[in-house]
């Protein structure tokens, strides 16, 4: 059988702090994961929360985060429609998949951490030897995931993703609701940064494999493909 990965996307659309102001994928933090998987061959299936579509942040369809990558996938109809029907977690299988692969976005701060169907799935694929992947704000996804023993997955693991300097940068600092880099020190997490904000970084502990920010999708995601 081939190698099989689930790609995590979020259903959130806007911020609750301002819901005038949209958000959602990161649309080339999956397609870049997306294209260098199907490289390799491996089958791959997209989640979300709450199952069905995905909306996309706009800042994503904009230069220069609108790459060849992701207008390559935004220009064809059949990569959309992937995005307008995802699998729910309760329609999932953890057994039939090797890695978990989370995107970002700040929509993902909303709905991925309170997820417990996405909790049981990332702790039933890291228990059964496989691996577990996160890219900027997708590392929210595993803020909350215990293992059978109680214990936080990512407790004494080495991991980066987004950091609260880029927050700031990025000018949304006001409008996320809370510091995913400080709560992932609070779990026991070992987080660290690239010395320059919005440089390609990526962190590999083991089966766990995360990534800072958009620049780091690419990286990120032939990281997770070389441990499976």
């Amino acid at each position: 059988m081939s190698t099989r990965i689930l790609l995590v996307v979020t259903n959130v659309d806007h911020y609750d702090a301002d819901p005038s102001h949209p958000t959602g994928l990161w649309l080339s933090e999956l397609t870049h994961a997306y294209d260098l998987f199907a490289e390799h061959g491996f089958e791959q299936t997209i989640v979300s929360p709450a199952g069905g579509k995905v909306p996309l942040e706009p800042r994503s369809l904009k230069l220069p985060n609108y790459d060849k990558s992701a207008r390559a996938w935004h220009d064809a109809p059949a990569r959309m429609a992937l995005l307008d029907n995802t699998a729910s977690p309760e329609q999932v299988d953890s057994a039939d998949y090797d890695a978990i692969y989370f995107t970002g976005g700040h929509a993902v701060m909303f709905d991925f951490p309170g997820s417990e169907g996405l909790q049981r799935i990332t702790r039933e694929i890291y228990e059964r030897g496989g691996v577990v992947g996160a890219v900027c704000h997708g590392y929210c996804g595993l803020l909350d995931t215990r293992l059978s023993d109680g214990s936080y997955l990512v407790a004494g693991r080495s991991i980066t993703g987004f950091s609260w300097r880029e927050e700031v940068l990025a000018g949304v600092a006001k409008l996320v609701p809370y510091n995913v880099e400080e709560r992932m020190r609070e779990r026991g997490a070992h987080y660290s940064k690239a010395l320059l904000p919005f440089v390609s970084n990526a962190v590999v502990d083991g089966r766990l494999v995360t990534g800072q920010n958009p620049g780091s999708a690419k990286e990120t995601a032939a990281k997770v493909a070389a441990l499976l």
